[in-house]
C-alpha cells in the first residue's frame, strides 16, 4: 500500500473519531448543565473547550450557545465538528478507489449534513438530538466499514487512526477532569453535589 493511501485513510479516520468526540462532550455538557448552578455549568464549559483544543475568548464569558457554535460550527476552529468532517471526506475524497460506495455514501451524506444545517440555520444551539444524529451517524459508517470493507491494509489504517484518536483524546480528557474534580471536591465526599454530576458526565 502507498503511504498517500494509509495516510488519507489514517487520517480519515481520525478526523472522524475526533468529530464523534466532541459531539458526545457536547450532548453530555448539554444534559448535565440541566441539574447544575450557573457557577459549575460555566467551570463545565472551559473545561470541554480545554479537552476539545477550543480556542476561548478573552473576556471570558461563555454561553452554552456560543460554546456550541464554536465546537461545532466554528470554521475558524479547526478541530470543529464541521471542519472534523470537512477533512475526514477530504481524506476519503483523495483516496477514492479504496473504498467501496457504501462508505463514500455514507461519509458524504454527513457532510451534506452538516453542511447544510449549518448554512440554513435549522440547527438548535441546545439540541441534544443533533449531536446524538452526528454520533450515530458516525457510527453507521464505522459499521458500513467493518461490514463491507475488505481486512486488509488499508482496514487497519483506519482502526489505528480511531483508536489512537480514541486514546489520546480519553487521556487528555481525562487530565482535565482529574485536576479540575481534585480541586474541587476539597472537603466534599464523592457522593455530594455537584461533584457526583461531574463523575457521572466524566463516566
Amino acid at each position: 500500500m502507498l503511504s498517500r493511501v494509509a495516510d488519507n485513510l489514517y487520517w480519515m479516520s481520525r478526523y472522524l473519531e475526533r468529530a464523534e468526540h466532541g459531539a458526545r462532550l457536547l450532548a453530555v455538557h448539554l444534559n448535565l448543565v440541566l441539574d447544575q448552578e450557573e457557577e459549575t455549568a460555566a467551570l463545565r464549559r472551559h473545561r470541554v473547550l480545554s479537552a476539545l483544543y477550543a480556542p476561548e475568548d478573552g473576556d471570558g464569558a461563555l454561553s452554552d450557545a456560543h460554546m456550541v457554535q464554536m465546537v461545532a460550527f466554528q470554521l475558524e476552529n479547526a478541530n470543529s465538528i464541521v471542519n472534523c468532517i470537512r477533512a475526514a471526506r477530504e481524506n476519503a475524497r483523495q483516496v477514492r478507489e479504496q473504498i467501496n460506495l457504501e462508505m463514500w455514501q455514507e461519509l458524504n451524506q454527513l457532510y451534506l449534513y452538516l453542511r447544510n444545517i449549518n448554512l440554513v440555520g435549522k440547527r438548535d444551539d441546545g439540541d441534544v438530538g443533533f449531536f446524538e444524529e452526528v454520533i450515530e451517524r458516525i457510527q453507521l459508517f464505522q459499521g458500513v466499514t467493518d461490514a463491507t470493507m475488505n481486512h486488509g491494509q488499508g482496514w487497519q489504517f483506519i482502526q489505528i487512526g480511531r483508536f489512537l484518536e480514541r486514546a489520546l483524546s480519553t487521556a487528555h480528557l481525562l487530565a482535565i477532569e482529574f485536576d479540575a474534580l481534585a480541586q474541587h471536591v476539597g472537603g466534599r465526599t464523592l457522593a455530594d453535589e455537584p461533584t457526583y454530576l461531574e463523575w457521572l458526565g466524566l463516566l
